[in-house]
């Protein structure tokens, strides 16, 4: 897909990940770029950078989902792409944490796709016509072993956006996975005070959300279902699957020696 002339509707567009690609896509010269944040202001101050609309949205709940898709297209018409993008860490550890936690990084980390989904598809399908894109992450992958609740929803967001190109390809539907190791974000920040989790994640490098973007905006281009930003991944995707054993005895070590790091 080009992104010329395009409708576009992005969520978490207020930082990271998501300003980089309302930056991106609109000098992609899409025709329109809605961006959707809870933090109202930050997504105001986007919009207002690339000549876009700003709507607060609270991912977690599906009604500010159906809202968002609503305002949109009231104002531009049918959506072309949308991101979901906004996420969550979540809390670290593992089974432990509360479970009010483990709902909140539920509803935004898996639930805000499935209901964009929801919304969405009666009139993509209908139109023969539309794109999904899921930011999820490469924990969705492999593993994060710092955060079993960020590691469980982001597998799941990547199970739901596969599903979604299965059953709906043949309709016309377009679906891509975004899925990067370390970015530097907000998020990145609060992951790296926990030593057992900090060494996987940057070590394959640091990507700037920019260089994020421009990967997510390839992929789109070429349609691709999943996208690494960080080509390793796809060489511990493969060790994972054809060597489990070696691969479980590897993860084990990291979180050994991160722990002793931590000491």
């Amino acid at each position: 897909m080009e992104l010329v002339d395009r409708h576009v509707v992005i969520t978490g567009g207020g930082s990271g990940i998501g300003r980089a690609l309302a930056r991106r896509i609109e000098a992609e010269r899409a025709a329109a770029v809605v961006v959707a944040d809870i933090d109202g202001g930050a997504a105001e101050a986007v919009a207002d950078e690339i000549g876009g609309v700003a709507v607060r949205t609270d991912v977690s709940r599906e009604s500010d989902i159906r809202e968002l898709v609503a305002r949109a297209t009231e104002l531009h018409g049918p959506i072309d792409l949308f991101c979901s993008n906004a996420g969550v860490p979540g809390p670290g550890g593992g089974p432990e944490a509360p479970d009010d936690q483990w709902r909140r990084t539920w509803e935004v980390n898996v639930m805000a796709h499935v209901w964009a989904a929801r919304a969405l598809l009666p009139e993509t399908v209908a139109r023969g016509d539309g794109y999904l894109l899921s930011t999820a992450s490469a924990a969705g992958l492999l593993t994060q072993v710092s955060a079993l609740a960020y590691s469980a929803t982001k597998h799941a967001a990547v199970a739901v956006a596969e599903w979604l190109a299965i059953n709906y390809g043949d309709a016309g539907i377009k679906v891509s996975c975004l899925c990067p190791q370390g970015v530097r974000t907000p998020m990145l920040q609060v992951a790296l005070e926990d030593p057992v989790g900090a060494t996987p994640l940057i070590g394959d490098g640091v990507l700037e959300p920019e260089e994020v973007a421009d990967a997510a905006i390839a992929g789109i281009r070429e349609e691709r279902f999943l996208i690494l930003p960080h080509e390793a991944v796809a060489e511990y995707m493969v060790l994972k699957a054809t060597r489990p054993e070696r691969w479980l005895k590897a993860m084990r070590k990291l979180v050994r020696d991160g722990r002793r790091t931590g000491r």
